[in-house]
């Protein structure tokens, strides 16, 4: 498979954010909606229990997993939306850096929410992500 997205950025808009304003995805490209990737260790409990970095870190290594066996990868992401169970921005940057790091390069649109509460107990941060990859069948 080849990656199918293209970030996009716009001189128009500041350049503080640390993601591409938009991503696209060509047709014929395979669409992949992923739950949202919760800080869930296999037996159902929650890792890192009150560390925000933690779960985070979690989240991603759940989402890597989902996207694996949806035949895709990191790289293939085209947007995600992080949830962070918290009113204190303090926290939700916690959570932002972990991900911004996990993504490196592959600087894809983001939305960073804080939240009420979230589904599981103890659970602080929640990852949304929608990916596209190009199968080599498809034209």
């Amino acid at each position: 498979m080849t990656s199918a997205i293209t970030l996009i950025r716009s001189a128009a808009l500041s350049d503080a954010a640390q993601y591409a304003y938009a991503a696209t995805a060509p047709a014929g490209s395979r669409l992949i909606f992923l739950a949202g990737s919760c800080p869930l260790n296999a037996d159902g409990s929650t890792a890192g229990v009150g560390d925000y970095a933690a779960q985070a870190s979690s989240c991603i290594d759940n989402m890597k997993a989902a996207l694996a066996a949806a035949g895709a990868g990191i790289t293939d992401v085209i947007s995600t939306r992080v949830l962070v169970a918290s009113h204190n921005q303090t926290d939700l940057v916690t959570a932002w850096n972990v991900v911004r790091d996990a993504f490196g390069d592959h600087d894809v649109p983001s939305t960073l929410l804080g939240v009420t509460v979230l589904g599981y107990d103890d659970q602080l941060v929640e990852i949304e992500a929608i990916a596209a990859v190009r199968d080599e069948t498809v034209h």
